[in-house]
Parts: C-alpha cells; structure tokens; sequence
C-alpha cells in the first residue's frame, strides 16, 4: 500500500459513522504530512464504484469547504446530520466529533464547562 492515493483512500475508509476529519489530519493519517491539498484533489477524483465516506472530511477548522447553499453543501450537511454530526453555520465542532477529540478524551477526560 505505498501509492499515496491508496493510503489516502483508506485514511477516508476507515474514518468512523458520526466522525469527521480534516483533509490535513486524512493526509497525517495517510503518512503524506502537509498534503491535505492532495486529499482534495484525489476526493474530487474517486475512481468510479468507490464509495468513501467524502462527506466526513472537513476544513481544519471543522467548515464544510463547498460554497454555502450549494448543491454539494447541503448534501454534505444532510449527511453529517444524518449520522447525528451537528452542523452549525456550515461548520462541525471538531472538538466534539473530530478523530482527534477522541485521543484529547481518552488521555486528558473531559474538558472543563
């Protein structure tokens, strides 16, 4: 599995129901640091009859990177929601449903309120 889009591919695959992660934290996961430009372009060129979960990958800053109202935005939305992501304003809480909240959780508990 050393082809960088295989990696990046399975980064995607493996990234749990009710989950998200940021294209630079798939490219981390991948082994490919600093190429969360890569996980972009390799999304928008999944081979036919491959399904990933594309919708769980987010801007660092846990927005939705498609332009608000459009077609693509709203099915993303639609699909986080679904899984019972809360999508407010376009943007996910990474804290709270991000891969990398789940290490903060498991090595510090939960943070103060």
């Amino acid at each position: 599995m050393n082809d960088p889009a295989t990696r990046i591919y399975a980064a995607i695959a493996a990234i749990p129901r009710g989950r998200v992660a940021s294209y630079g934290a798939i490219a981390a996961r991948a082994g490919l640091p600093g190429r969360a430009r890569l996980v972009g372009r390799l999304l928008g060129e999944v081979p036919d009859g491959m399904e990933l979960p594309w919708y769980r990958v987010l801007r660092s800053s846990g927005h939705i990177a498609m332009p608000p109202g459009s077609r693509g935005f709203r099915e993303q939305s639609r699909l986080l929601r679904a899984e019972g992501v809360e999508v407010k304003n376009g943007r996910v809480p990474l804290s709270r449903f991000g891969l990398d909240g789940d290490l903060d959780h498991a090595l510090w508990g939960m943070p103060p309120m």
